[in-house]
C-alpha cells in the first residue's frame, strides 16, 4: 500500500519520517559489514518496534547483544540513519522478550494522551543531578539547572545549547525529575510536539491541543532547532511560548547552537528565546572525561559485580585520546570492556590502538570548513569557486566530493551540509552523496582521490 505524506499549509511529513523498510537495512548491513560479520552477528537481528526517533530490535541472545553493542552500534546506527535521518537510538531485547507488550495508547484526542513509550514525559530515572559530572565545560549550565529547581522563574526561558552528546538531555531530564513531584512538568523533544501538532491537525482537535500544551507550570523542550523551516509549526509554538511566559511557566529549551544562529526560524522566535538565560556546554576536557570514564567502570562494576580489567593507564589513553563528545566517550569504553570481558585479559596500551583505530582516526576534529578548504586546494580551485552556482565540471565535481566527504566525516546533517555550500538545499547534498559513491565504486581514478583527500584531512 502506498504511502501518502500529509500536508496542510505548510506543515509536511517528510521522507525522514517515512517507516523503515527493515529488508533494505538488512541489505544494507551485509553490503557495507561484509557477509563474513552480516552472517556471524547481524543476520538474526530483527525489528520489534520503530518509533519517530529509535528503533527496538531482537537479537537471539545476550552474548550477541553486547558484542554488536559493543563493537558496531555506532555502525549500524549511521546505516539505519541513512534510511531514516530522524533515528539517534536504538534498543535491543533478547529474543524472549520478543512478546513484550509495546502498547500505544489510542490517540483519539491530544488530552487524552497519557505518559507512554510514544509520548510526553519520557523521564529516564537514570538522568538525574546526582550522575551529572560537573566540570569546567558545564558547571555554569549544571548550576543554572539546579537553580530553577529551587527558584522557578528565575531564568527564564532557560536556553542551554552544544553539540551532540555532551549532556544537554541529561540536563533537561534532570530538571523535569527534580520538578515533577512539585509541579506540573511537561518534557517533550520538539519533533515529538511536531507529531501532535499534525495530529491534532488532521483530527481537527487544535483546541486541545492548545490547551493540552499550555497548562504545564514547566515546559521542557528539548532540541528546539527541530522546528527550523516548518512554519506553520514555529506559529504555534510562538504563541504556546507567549502563553507559558504570561501564566509565569518556567520554560527550558535545548538546542545545538544559539539563539539567533538558528536559522529558517522566525526573528521573533529567536528573539524570545534569547530573553532569558543563554548557556551553553562546551567539549569535555581531559579532567572530565578521565571522571566520566572511572564513574562509568564504577557503574558497570556494580552491575555485573565483575571488576573491570582497565588499568590507569588505559583510562589516561581514552581519556586523552577522544576528542568527540560524552555519548561517544563512553562508546569507546564499552566496546574497550566488552573485549576486556570476553578475552579475560587486562588491556595495554597496544591493545587498546588496535582496537580502537577506527575510532581515533575519525575522531579528529574535521569540519565542513577544513574539507572545503583541502577539496579546492586539492583540485587548486578558489573556495568562492566550489561555493558559487556555477555548475562546469571542473567545479561541480569537487563540490560534490566536498558534499560528499563533509557527510562522511562529519556529524553534520544533512540540511547543515547545504547550508555550509552557499545555502543549498538537502536534496543537493543527497544527489552529491549518491553520485560520489557511484563513482568511486567504478572509477579508479576518483576512488583514489577521495582516499588520498580523506589521508590529508586525518594527518592534521
Amino acid at each position: 500500500m502506498e504511502k501518502k505524506s500529509f500536508k496542510s499549509k505548510e506543515i509536511f511529513v517528510s521522507e525522514e519520517e517515512q517507516t523503515l523498510n527493515w529488508n533494505d537495512v538488512k541489505n544494507s548491513f551485509e553490503k557495507n559489514f561484509g557477509t563474513e560479520v552480516y552472517t556471524s552477528w547481524l543476520k538474526d537481528i530483527s525489528l520489534l518496534k520503530e518509533f519517530n526517533d529509535y528503533l527496538i530490535l531482537s537479537v537471539p541472545t545476550r552474548f550477541i547483544r553486547d558484542w554488536i553493542v559493543s563493537r558496531y552500534l555506532d555502525k549500524i546506527l549511521e546505516q539505519v540513519k541513512s534510511f531514516k535521518l530522524s533515528l539517534n537510538r536504538i534498543e535491543f531485547k533478547i529474543s524472549e522478550e520478543k512478546n513484550q507488550n509495546y502498547k500505544i495508547d489510542d490517540l483519539n484526542k491530544v488530552t487524552e494522551i497519557k505518559d507512554s513509550i510514544l509520548n510526553y514525559n519520557r523521564l529516564n530515572p537514570n538522568l538525574n543531578f546526582d550522575n551529572f559530572i560537573e566540570g569546567t565545560s558545564n558547571e555554569i549550565a549544571l548550576n543554572s539547572s539546579k537553580k530553577i529547581c529551587d527558584q522557578l522563574s528565575r531564568y527564564n526561558p532557560l536556553y542551554i545549547y552544544g553539540g551532540v552528546g555532551l549532556g544537554k538531555t541529561h540536563l533537561l531530564n534532570a530538571i523535569g525529575l527534580e520538578l515533577q513531584d512539585k509541579t506540573n512538568v511537561m518534557f517533550i523533544s520538539a519533533e515529538r510536539f511536531m507529531y501532535h501538532f499534525i495530529k491534532s491537525i488532521k483530527k481537527n482537535d487544535m483546541v486541545n491541543f492548545k490547551d493540552f500544551f499550555r497548562k504545564s507550570s514547566v515546559f521542557i523542550i528539548d532540541d528546539i532547532q527541530f522546528i527550523r523551516g516548518k512554519e506553520g509549526l514555529q506559529e504555534e509554538f510562538f504563541h504556546t511560548f507567549n502563553s507559558l511566559i504570561d501564566k509565569s511557566s518556567q520554560i527550558v529549551i535545548s538546542a545545538d547552537r544559539p539563539p539567533m544562529k538558528l536559522d529558517r526560524v522566525q526573528e521573533r522566535i529567536k528573539s524570545r528565546l534569547a530573553g532569558g538565560l543563554i548557556v551553553d556546554i562546551d567539549t569535555p576536557d581531559f579532567n572530565l572525561k578521565y571522571k566520566i570514564i572511572k564513574k562509568r567502570l564504577e557503574d558497570i562494576e556494580s552491575q555485573f559485580k565483575e571488576k573491570c580489567n582497565i588499568s590507569e593507564e588505559v583510562v589516561n589513553f581514552i581519556a586523552n585520546e577522544s576528542k568527540t563528545n560524552i555519548r561517544e566517550l563512553v562508546g569507546v569504553l564499552n566496546r574497550v570492556v566488552a573485549f576486556s570481558r570476553i578475552h579475560k585479559k587486562e588491556l595495554s596500551i597496544s591493545d587498546c590502538k588496535n582496537i580502537l583505530k577506527d575510532v581515533f582516526n575519525q575522531a579528529k576534529v574535521i569540519t565542513v570548513d577544513k574539507i572545503q578548504n583541502k577539496v579546492s586546494n586539492y583540485y587548486n580551485i578558489t573556495l568562492s569557486e566550489m561555493l558559487s552556482q556555477r555548475r562546469s565540471r571542473p567545479l561541480a565535481r569537487p563540490r560534490q566530493i566536498a558534499m560528499y566527504l563533509s557527510k562522511k566525516m562529519t556529524t553534520r546533517s544533512l540540511p547543515e551540509i547545504g547550508r555550509r555550500f552557499a545555502n543549498r538545499d538537502h536534496t543537493t547534498v543527497i544527489h552529491a552523496v549518491k553520485t560520489i559513491t557511484r563513482l568511486s565504486e567504478k572509477d579508479e581514478e576518483m576512488k583514489k582521490n577521495i582516499s588520498h583527500i580523506k589521508a590529508l584531512l586525518l594527518e592534521e
